[in-house]
């Protein structure tokens, strides 16, 4: 008796696209990015607000604290350097090189005015710490209120 077995014409495809995905691994892969997340190629950072001071802290193994240069210009830091090639015998081949080497550069927007005269870097096992003072017009200020019966009340604003 002759069985009739259904064929699907592109299961064949399917096959040939794990396939595919092996051999490129993550170059296939396409990823939307939202905005403001940083791409793979730069170094991540956080960025705090406190009442008095904006902290960055930028995480940059591999490299030298002389090898960093932090600029601050109306609102923006920037965060540039260079991660040296470490020397390497010639005999060894990679099967996996991920540690990124080479010129870097990341330029930051800053939520509040900071005082770039006042500002501090510190680089420490890795990790670079940036405090930024804020100035005294984007420090919060606070209101007295007079209630109706003459009585003070504070008031943030």
């Amino acid at each position: 008796m002759t069985q009739v077995v259904r064929w699907y014409p592109f299961s064949e495809f399917r096959g040939l696209n794990r396939a595919m995905d092996r051999l490129f691994g993550d170059f296939t892969t396409t990823r939307v990015r939202l905005v403001g997340e940083p791409s793979p190629l730069t170094f991540p950072v956080d960025i705090a607000e406190t009442d008095s001071d904006v902290t960055v802290k930028a995480t940059l193994p591999g490299t030298k604290p002389e090898d960093v240069d932090i600029t601050v210009s109306e609102g923006v830091l920037t965060i540039r350097g260079e991660s040296r090639h470490e020397e390497t015998d010639e005999k060894e081949n990679y099967y996996r090189r991920e540690i990124r080497r080479g010129a870097f550069s990341r330029s930051l927007p800053l939520p509040a005015n900071v005082d770039e005269e006042q500002a501090e870097a510190e680089f420490t096992d890795g990790v670079l710490q940036i405090r930024l003072p804020k100035t005294d017009d984007a420090r919060p200020k606070t209101i007295k209120v007079k209630a109706a019966g003459g009585e003070l009340a504070s008031a943030a604003a």
